[in-house]
């Protein structure tokens, strides 16, 4: 009748004892004296000693009164289902702005309805030492808003905050019984993200804007790429769990159409990563934990039937040939079908890569900003606005937002932050992987398996990660959390102990409420930022758009374009105003309009981009070089001053000098400078262009002639007007006719590709005496 009473009063009987128990607190079947209350004072007992001599109590399984009911791990599963499978179908959103609000809104709204559920509990909730990692950046990048770059480091305080909290509900909601559901999010996103890859592989398949092909919905294959092959381990323990037929062949076609794709891409990094999960990793996995596996009970038709579907997909689907025209003439001599593709890619990879040689660039000047800042770091997310400060003299190639190397770069912008969290994270992993081997224990050997699959896509995510960034991208990003959480929840089943362990919290309702108020802030930002970021590139892409429109008319002078120009430069104004940091993407619209000659309007554009990236060598040359076609040398000096306190050597610096000296009426001092520019070999389009025209007001038609060659030899896109050029000078000045006419014929031979309007153009510009010789 107690028992009854209990129940009837409210609340189930295990939600108390257990709610109680975790508290160290009596709870109401103790106050009513009931004999099953003595093992839960004894249980306290236990507890406020332990708690007293400071010694963790062991976390143990999560405690039914949070797993009943509560949708986190649904959510986690949902939110790598949709993650990688959505993309934008038009180009006015990034791929992975879309992406990350999938992540933001699913990890705040887990969070959300986690905590609202337990605002009644005390105890019972998880904490592992790996939490300390993920939140030490966060307070690092909340830190650094305040003396370095204030919009990137927020950026960064964010992703690390959304980690956490992602890595503390996977912590805290994945049992075993739960954490399939997770595992087929990942699998079947992988799916259909791998489904679109092959679409644009075999037919050009073009809903979803890309850059390098095939992109899937990432924009770029590399970034698919190294999402899809950290998913492989998943994908192939949900193959060897699988108990029917029907289920064993979707999930071999699967697998097999998973890793087609990835061969597909070509991406050299997460090849290399593939080839060391599946001939390395998997075979030892089957080795050791092959009895934990459903497979070891197929039958011997189901096994072939495994196999057979699995190989049949891989070598059926990966030998079709491709329809994608871009792949096709792009092929630089890789196979035009999936598995030649993977095998010839994985095979350039050598030291004159070019590719490679352009992250080696990075690299070393990320080298020169970790020596300059080994303790501080240079601020969370600074490294693409710090990075000119750093690199080659007279180098002004901006290489990307980021240095293709997670460990390089966490250790350039966090410093000794970043070095303590790169040395927990792989001590943690190594202890992992160490524990995981020699635990034969039952309950060991029961988590063996799911351990090995985590730590196998954890090791795919740290060999991509030493080429490529897949942390700040959504989707791995939010893998790499899940898979931390999952060895963590295993680490609380087996109550592990040592510096590595997990723990329960002393937790109390009212800590429940403070983070549901904290969610519903959260939330709010979420949408807020959201509808800010969606609004802001929306203005700039349209601007961007409307602007290439323009310029590829041909005719941008002609007063219909008068109104269009209004309404790109007020979307432009808008966009800029919201978010000022779209670095790639702004100055492109400036650098159509300086190819108009509107230098107003391309100089502002240009200095709300230097706003945020005060140490871009080209804009501030760009700059100056407009300050200078309107007359205004006081603000082009300052400009070109800056410029050459960064980088005095680089070619934009110098040929900004010559055309300011020009301009300035120093034109011998102009002409001189651009001859020893030339001969040294710092020297670019504009360097070159400024010396021709120099020389040839100087009748100096040596210097004419060599600018020329150099322009032709070293800019392709202007071989047709330097050959034309040079043939002008040797017929009218050289009196040369045999080199005239030879370069006039190379001209009409580089021609031939062009349209019809563009070849008679070239030809209207050949003398006709010459003409007729052709």
């Amino acid at each position: 009748m107690a028992r009854k009473r209990r129940s009837e009063g409210g609340k189930p009987a295990g939600l108390a004892t257990s709610a109680s128990t975790a508290a160290g607190k009596p709870g109401r079947s103790q106050q009513a004296g009931i004999d099953a209350s003595r093992p839960a004072r004894a249980s306290r007992s236990a507890s406020s000693i332990q708690r007293a001599n400071h010694e963790p109590v062991a976390a143990g399984p999560i405690p039914a009164e949070i797993e009943r009911g509560d949708w986190t791990a649904f959510i986690l599963a949902a939110m790598m289902f949709l993650a990688p499978a959505l993309g934008v179908p038009h180009e006015e959103m990034l791929q992975d702005t879309l992406k990350s609000m999938v992540a933001a809104f699913s990890v705040v709204i887990a969070g959300l309805l986690f905590f609202w559920r337990l605002r009644q509990l005390e105890g019972g909730l998880r904490w592992h030492a790996l939490m300390w990692l993920p939140l030490a950046l966060t307070a690092y990048a909340l830190g650094s808003m305040m003396w370095s770059h204030t919009f990137l480091a927020g950026v960064e305080a964010i992703r690390w905050f959304l980690f956490s909290l992602m890595l503390f509900l996977a912590l805290n909601t994945l049992s075993r019984a739960r954490l399939p559901y997770v595992m087929e999010g990942i699998h079947w996103g992988a799916v259909v993200a791998s489904l679109w890859t092959a679409l644009q592989f075999w037919f050009d398949f073009r809903l979803f804007p890309q850059g390098p092909n095939p992109a899937s919905t990432f924009v770029n294959r590399n970034f698919f790429a190294e999402f899809v092959v950290c998913t492989i381990p998943f994908s192939a323990y949900l193959l060897v769990q699988s108990r029917s037929s029907p289920r064993i062949a979707l999930m071999a076609a699967t697998l097999g159409l998973n890793v087609v794709a990835l061969m597909m891409t070509g991406t050299r990094g997460a090849l290399t990563a593939f080839w060391i999960t599946a001939f390395l990793v998997f075979p030892l996995i089957a080795v050791l934990y092959r009895q934990r596996f459903a497979a070891v009970a197929w039958s011997f038709n189901q096994r072939v039937l495994a196999c057979g579907v699995l190989s049949a997909a891989v070598l059926g689907l990966g030998l079709i040939g491709t329809g994608n025209e871009k792949l096709i003439a792009d092929g630089n001599g890789y196979s035009t079908h999936a598995f030649g593709r993977a095998l010839t890619r994985t095979a350039s990879i050598s030291p004159n890569d070019g590719s490679l040689q352009i992250r080696v660039v990075m690299w070393k000047a990320t080298g020169g900003i970790i020596k300059a800042h080994p303790l501080a770091g240079i601020g969370a997310g600074a490294w693409e606005a710090m990075l000119p400060l750093y690199q080659a003299e007279g180098s002004q190639l901006e290489t990307d937002y980021y240095v293709h190397n997670e460990v390089l770069q966490l250790l350039a912008e966090y410093g000794l932050t970043g070095l303590l969290f790169l040395l927990g994270l792989f001590s943690y992993l190594l202890h992992a992987a160490w524990a995981t081997l020699r635990n034969r224990m039952a309950e060991g050997a029961a988590e063996a398996p799911v351990r090995a699959i985590a730590l196998s896509s954890l090791l795919a995510l740290m060999v991509v990660s030493n080429i490529g960034f897949p942390w700040r991208l959504a989707s791995t990003g939010c893998l790499f959390a899940l898979c931390l959480g999952m060895l963590a929840a295993s680490d609380a089943r087996l109550q592990k102990q040592g510096i590595f362990h997990a723990a329960r919290l002393a937790w109390k309702p009212l800590y429940s409420k403070g983070l549901v108020g904290l969610m519903v802030l959260c939330l709010a930002l979420t949408v807020y930022i959201s509808q800010q970021a969606a609004a802001a590139e929306q203005k700039i892409v349209l601007a961007v758009k409307m602007t290439l429109g323009i310029s590829h008319s041909g005719d941008h002078n002609d007063p219909r374009w008068d109104a269009r120009k209004k309404e790109m430069l007020r979307l432009l104004a808008e966009g800029i105003a919201i978010n000022p940091h779209y670095r790639k993407i702004t100055p492109m619209v400036a650098d159509e309009m300086a190819r108009w000659g509107d230098w107003k309007n391309a100089v502002w554009i240009w200095e709300s981009v230097i706003s945020s990236r005060p140490y871009v060598v080209a804009i501030l040359a760009n700059i100056a070089r407009g300050y200078a076609q309107m007359g205004r040398f006081e603000q082009a000096l300052h400009y070109l001053e800056r410029g050459e306190k960064l980088q005095p050597r680089a070619p934009a610096v110098l040929s900004l000098k010559v055309i300011l000296l020009s301009r300035m009426g120093r034109e011998p001092e102009a002409r001189r400078l651009a001859r020893q520019y030339m001969q040294d070999g710092t020297y670019d389009s504009d360097l070159l262009n400024s010396a021709y025209v120099l020389a040839m007001r100087a009748n100096d038609f040596d210097m004419a002639i060599n600018s020329l060659e150099l322009r032709q030899q070293s800019f392709p896109s202007l071989s047709v007007d330097s050959l034309l050029k040079l043939g002008a000078i040797f017929a009218n000045h050289k009196q040369n006719r045999d080199r005239a006419l030879a370069a006039y014929r190379a001209a009409i031979a580089l021609s031939a590709g062009a349209p019809p309007a563009e070849q008679a153009a070239i030809r209207r510009q050949i003398p006709d005496t010459y003409l007729s010789q052709l």
